[in-house]
């Protein structure tokens, strides 16, 4: 099957990086860790949420009324710039769900006046959760909203420092319901899988563009460091894996727009392969870039951190093809799966 991006949807992703090519560089990736300038930050946050980022899944009458098909564009157009936002986190998941909610935040979440950031894995960290005003999180069978000063917490360290993880912990009762049970939940949870997805493919298809610059021009004996076959062919085999996972991203687009019955099946196979492709993309740059490359202050490595963060973000590789395993019936092979996993 061929997929192509409609008009609108192009039309966003490009909006967006026309912002970001203007306004974020790794200067805004520093500022988004421990002791940098958030408020930079936040400044490239709000002019995206002015040309609409924040609200393509936000019926029309608040929002832009698109549907999932604009996931993918837009969270690889983001996800190449390495923008320290929770951008699948708001984008696809809270504030849609705000909107069905009637949230009085909102036009706060939508102008980018207010950061919002939502977890749906109980007890875990919670991503921006640190700098956030508004958080989303399980409380029994629900998901509440909750400003920053209503919960309690407590900064945890990440390989990726920019994502600001915290640990969260609600009062009794209180909170805006925003999902609940099982349906709702998934619908929310797929769509956070999938604009993960797409967030990895950008930022895959970015580490490889700096390591093809950085072997052209670094020499060894005379010659261009990506003139030697080993450079080429382990460039070429990452190229191949972005463009493998970048369709699987569309068609788990396509799915979830469409209501197909294998929606969630098409979901993991877009994480599985975007993960994987971002976690080759990062290992084969970090080698390409000789002893450069293994130093972390190196811009490099505010790319490959995310993608290592993200690839086990809303569920890693091995926990979607058990997922996969199970829904096709394959009980034997799941076993196995996470038996290789550890779990």
């Amino acid at each position: 099957m061929r997929f192509a991006v409609a008009e609108r949807d192009a039309a966003l992703a490009e909006a967006a990086g026309e912002v970001l090519a203007k306004q974020a560089g790794a200067e805004q990736i520093r500022a988004g860790w421990p002791g940098g300038r958030a408020e930079s930050v936040d400044a490239v946050w709000r002019t995206l949420a002015g040309v609409g980022v924040t609200g393509p899944l936000v019926p029309e009458n608040l929002g832009l009324g698109l549907d999932e098909n604009a996931l993918p564009p837009l969270m690889e157009t983001l996800g190449r710039s390495g923008l320290p936002v929770p951008a699948a986190e708001t984008i696809a998941v809270a504030a849609p769900l705000l909107a069905a909610a009637g949230s009085p935040q909102l036009p706060a979440v939508l102008s980018g006046s207010a950061l919002l950031t939502v977890s749906l894995a109980p007890g875990a960290p919670v991503p921006f959760a640190a700098r956030a005003d508004l958080i989303a999180v399980p409380v029994g069978d629900g998901l509440r909203l909750y400003a920053r000063d209503e919960v309690e917490i407590d900064p945890v360290g990440s390989v990726d420092g920019s994502r600001r993880l915290a640990r969260v912990r609600t009062p009794v009762g209180g909170g805006l319901l925003l999902a609940e049970g099982p349906a709702e939940l998934a619908v929310a949870y797929g769509r956070g899988v999938l604009a993960t997805a797409a967030l990895l493919v950008g930022l895959a298809e970015r580490m490889l563009e700096l390591t093809v610059a950085h072997v052209r021009e670094r020499h060894q004996f005379g010659v261009p460091v990506g003139s030697f076959q080993a450079v080429k062919h382990a460039l070429a085999d990452v190229e191949l894996a972005v463009r493998f996972a970048r369709p699987a991203v569309l068609a788990a687009g396509w799915a979830q727009a469409a209501g197909d019955p294998e929606a969630a099946v098409r979901t993991s196979m877009a994480k599985v392969l975007a993960s994987e492709a971002a976690r080759q993309a990062a290992r084969t740059a970090i080698q390409c870039h000789g002893a450069m490359g293994y130093t972390t202050e190196y811009d490099l490595h505010l790319y490959a951190k995310r993608a290592w963060a993200l690839a086990s973000d809303w569920g890693g590789p091995a926990q979607h093809r058990e997922s996969i395993a199970r829904r096709l019936g394959l009980t034997g092979v799941a076993d196995i799966v996470r038996e290789g996993a550890g779990t």
